[in-house]
């Protein structure tokens, strides 16, 4: 992926309702149906079953439904959370155009309450990372526990420290598009192991003038350790890292890390 939209990730606050109409053209090199079939592999986890006959998957930080929308063309019986209105809005005009159909859920996923028991909780394209402290993804990991079924799956992806202090921090991004515009530059503050990143939109109106806005975001990196620990301490075990859309351990310089843990079972 590329590295400056890998940054374009959902994040936990409503700063995304500012963009949501733009945030797919500035994710259009990102390659989501690879990822998404990546994503039935670590779900289906080798069992010959259809999509259909596993659950309901519930995706946390769906975004606009980039993800959501071709695993459930796949046969998935998709769940989507996101804390943006508007960024669900789109999601539910996507579903529209790929024609499938799955409900949509405005939620912080931190305090994440769906019916029922699940069969698998997401979170992906770095929603991990947008959650500033340990106890916030402490938080997370116990609501994920409470919605899934015994041996349930909890599967995500984030960006690795090496990614975030040696790609992208301190960089300075800029670029021009058809109706749109950014200034970017990243800060990375090495003690909490973060990037802030100060971002400048300028889009074009339907008049033709252009609207500035600007959006604060930071990325926190988590070591595998830590999340480990934490997992177990939420019930999970059997808890796997893979390096990016590979079925093998993550290598120093892996950008991101993918992470599958199992609800332990009484």
């Amino acid at each position: 992926m590329n590295s400056k939209l890998t940054m374009m990730t959902t994040t936990m606050n409503k700063a995304y309702d500012s963009f949501a109409a733009v945030y797919d053209q500035l994710m259009d090199d990102v390659d989501y149906d690879r990822w998404a079939l990546y994503y039935r592999d670590l779900l289906l986890d080798g069992q010959d079953v259809k999509p259909s006959d596993l659950g309901r998957v519930v995706e946390c930080a769906c975004g606009t439904g980039n993800l959501t929308v071709r695993l459930a063309r796949m046969g998935f019986k998709m769940l989507g959370v996101d804390s943006s209105g508007q960024m669900l809005r789109v999601a539910e005009e996507k579903m529209r155009s790929f024609g499938v159909d799955c409900p949509l859920i405005a939620q912080d996923m931190r305090k994440l309450q769906v019916p029922g028991r699940n069969a698998a909780v997401l979170c992906t394209c770095d929603g991990l990372n947008y959650l500033r402290e340990p106890e916030d993804v402490r938080h997370f990991f116990a609501a994920a526990a409470r919605v899934l079924r015994p041996g349930g799956l909890l599967c995500l992806d984030l960006s690795t420290r090496y990614k975030l202090e040696t790609v992208i921090g301190n960089a300075f991004l800029g670029e021009e598009r058809p109706g749109m515009a950014y200034l970017w530059q990243n800060t990375y503050h090495a003690e909490t192991q973060s990037v802030r990143m100060d971002i400048t939109f300028f889009v074009q109106e339907q008049d033709g003038r252009y609207r500035r806005f600007r959006e604060e975001h930071r990325l926190r990196a988590y070591e595998p350790d830590m999340l480990a620990e934490m997992l177990q301490a939420a019930g999970f075990e059997q808890i796997e890292f893979f390096g990016g859309m590979r079925m093998e351990r993550p290598k120093p310089m892996d950008e991101r890390i993918h992470l599958r843990a199992r609800l332990r079972r009484p």
